[in-house]
């Protein structure tokens, strides 16, 4: 684990992701704690990278929930085989035919096998979702849950118990414990407000889109053949870009993207020629296309 927040930023920085004191302070605490991270912001800017680099920073597998509507336990936890289940009975047809063959009617038939239905909700025929693999592996894991905003509230109610806990519970099996504790971050775009339970069960980070500083210096570790010249005046356009009233403003990812297919254009800088003809790559809308190329002050060329 990390032994102190300087420590994270150094082995975050190893990985070529740009981190703040106050990333690096709630990733340690998170460690030290054992506590789950809730990271909230816009789409793009860092929140599922960080999983990522985390993962790879600690050198664990890394197990990912990507959450939509209509997420339900059955595809984050866990479901039974029942295709296997079918071909065991099959197998099995005349040693169930000789259990129940003493049996007088249906009724005592059905409890006879009852009694013997731990053979077929056995961990044998149980396929493991993200949430159950994370929970049963024997090395430490990070677990992403992705997006969790997109799932419905049953949902994130069903997760309050492994948020707490690392502990899940299956009827046939009882409670599981988890063998040990994955780092587990969850990400939300905003899209919902999330519920205080919770909230209140994990450390909370809030990620918005980065100063000109700081996205420069992305640029730089990322890109470095885009040259400092073109990186600046990059970096200065997509700043003023987010301050226009764009349904969607430009992410970092985005912004990297634009960086890389500028340097196959072997630009040197980009003037309003370049900048329209390259501009699908940073913006997704054509009501913003048109607010940048209308709105986009000078000075930002410069």
């Amino acid at each position: 684990m990390f032994t102190s927040i300087e420590d994270v930023q150094q082995r975050l920085a190893a990985q070529q992701y740009v981190s703040s004191r106050k990333l690096a302070t709630v990733v340690f605490l998170a460690s030290q704690l054992g506590k789950p991270v809730l990271i909230e912001g816009p789409a793009g800017v860092g929140k599922t990278e960080l999983s990522k680099v985390l993962a790879l920073a600690l050198e664990r597998k890394l197990i990912r929930l990507q959450c939509y509507e209509g997420l339900d336990e059955s595809r984050a936890l866990y479901e039974w085989e029942y295709s296997k289940q079918l071909l065991y009975t099959q197998v099995l047809r005349e040693k169930i035919g000789q259990l129940i063959g003493p049996s007088t009617d249906l009724r005592e038939a059905a409890a006879l096998l009852r009694e013997r239905e731990d053979v077929f909700f056995s961990e044998n025929f149980l396929v493991e979702r993200p949430i159950l693999h994370a929970i049963r592996s024997a090395k430490p894991t990070v677990l992403l849950i992705d997006e969790i905003d997109r799932a419905d509230e049953e949902f994130e109610a069903f997760l309050l118990e492994f948020l707490s806990d690392f502990q899940v519970t299956i009827p046939e099996l009882g409670t599981l414990v988890a063998r040990t504790r994955p780092v587990t971050i969850l990400t939300s775009n905003r899209t919902r407000e999330l519920s205080e339970a919770m909230k209140r069960r994990c450390l909370h980070l809030s990620l918005d889109y980065p100063t000109a500083e700081v996205e420069l210096a992305i640029v730089r570790m990322k890109v470095p053949e885009a040259g400092e010249a073109l990186s600046a005046q990059l970096v200065r356009l997509v700043q003023a870009m987010r301050g226009l009233d764009l349904r969607k403003p430009p992410s970092v990812s985005e912004t990297l993207d634009w960086a890389q297919a500028l340097v196959l254009l072997n630009a040197r800088s980009i003037d309003r020629t370049l900048l329209e003809e390259t501009l699908s790559v940073i913006i997704k809308f054509d009501r913003d296309a048109e607010q940048v190329l209308l709105h986009l002050p000078e000075q930002a060329f410069r």
